[in-house]
């Protein structure tokens, strides 16, 4: 039997290269652009529905013990991350495009990832409960502190559209329809468990059809014309180091607290990756016209690279002895 050839890239992130790719031949233009604005509202509001009817608070409760760990892991996501956005300011706009820094700050300010960092989190036999709770908290402080800090950190920026027009949209489009989905868990908990395969064709497609949307407001727009070849190598160098920093930070202060191994696991994979399916979404909302392209590439490209390095992170601490556990 011939051997399985396994790609470098993840699978998904590759769907989302070529859709990308797509959208700079045969952009969405006029009415099919608004057609598609429409739409992409309408999947996103279904997407954060599905989340809370996915979401059991039994199970999320279960890791709320932890305040310790989740305190860890808001300050990574909330403050860690700006500052060292913000220590890259003086190599704009000579070395980092202001463009292209006002991507890596959105970045900064955006909270975790859900599904990998629980995903990571159980390959590397984590403290998964915790990483439910901890991750989910995240998710949801993100949908008002994201656009603050975004604000914050860039008033100088014309592009950023933070107001409480801005914010109330956010809700209106997040917060509402998870809260709505946990609501629901009675009626469709059951339904949900059932279809997880389904669901993840809405949860990866939603993503696919923003990314779309955006990169053709680039594309129309002619923001794609700004960029050059040596900016996305600086990017990629960028987003690289800021990676490198949160696993080591993380990791440093997990053991200077004296967390056990499995909560050190939950603190360095809830606290240094972002949230791509919340982030585009936003992205649409706090940014103007084509500017929406640019501001969603740094997130794109950093999480391709957490997927490979955490891949590879949780395999290592996988392999650990059993006895050294607790």
């Amino acid at each position: 039997m011939a051997a399985k050839i396994r790609l470098p890239v993840d699978g998904y992130v590759l769907a989302i290269v070529l859709t990308a790719a797509t959208a700079a031949v045969i952009p969405a233009r006029g009415a099919v652009a608004d057609g598609l604005s429409q739409a992409i509202v309408a999947i996103i509001a279904l997407l954060f529905f599905l989340y809370g009817a996915r979401l059991s608070p039994q199970a999320a409760w279960a890791g709320a013990k932890h305040w310790r760990l989740h305190l860890v892991v808001v300050l990574a996501t909330f403050a860690m991350f700006p500052l060292l956005g913000l220590a890259l300011m003086p190599l704009v706009p000579q070395v980092i495009p202001t463009q292209l820094y006002v991507g890596i700050i959105f970045l900064c300010a955006l909270p975790s990832t859900v599904q990998s960092s629980i995903a990571f989190t159980s390959i590397a036999r984590g403290n998964v409960a915790a990483a439910i709770c901890s991750a989910s908290l995240s998710s949801l402080l993100g949908i008002i502190i994201t656009p603050l800090l975004v604000g914050l950190l860039l008033q100088s920026e014309g592009n950023v559209q933070i107001s409480a027009s801005s914010i109330e949209k956010i809700v209106l489009q997040l917060l509402v329809p998870f809260l709505v989905g946990q609501l629901s868990r009675p009626l469709t908990a059951r339904w949900v468990e059932r279809q997880k395969r389904l669901l993840s064709y809405v949860d990866r497609g939603s993503i696919l059809l923003v990314v779309y949307a955006a990169f053709s407001e680039g594309m129309v727009s002619g923001m794609w014309q700004q960029l050059e070849w040596l900016d996305l190598g600086m990017l990629l160098i960028v987003c690289c180091a800021l990676l490198a920093v949160a696993l080591s930070l993380t990791t440093l202060t997990a053991r200077l607290f004296r967390f056990n191994k499995e909560d050190e696991i939950t603190i360095v994979f809830c606290g240094s990756k972002k949230s791509l399916a919340t982030g585009l979404p936003m992205a649409t909302v706090l940014f103007a016209g084509g500017s929406v392209s640019l501001a969603v590439l740094p997130l794109m490209l950093f999480h391709q690279i957490q997927l490979m390095v955490c891949a590879a992170l949780a395999r290592r601490y996988a392999k650990r002895p059993e006895v050294a556990e607790g």
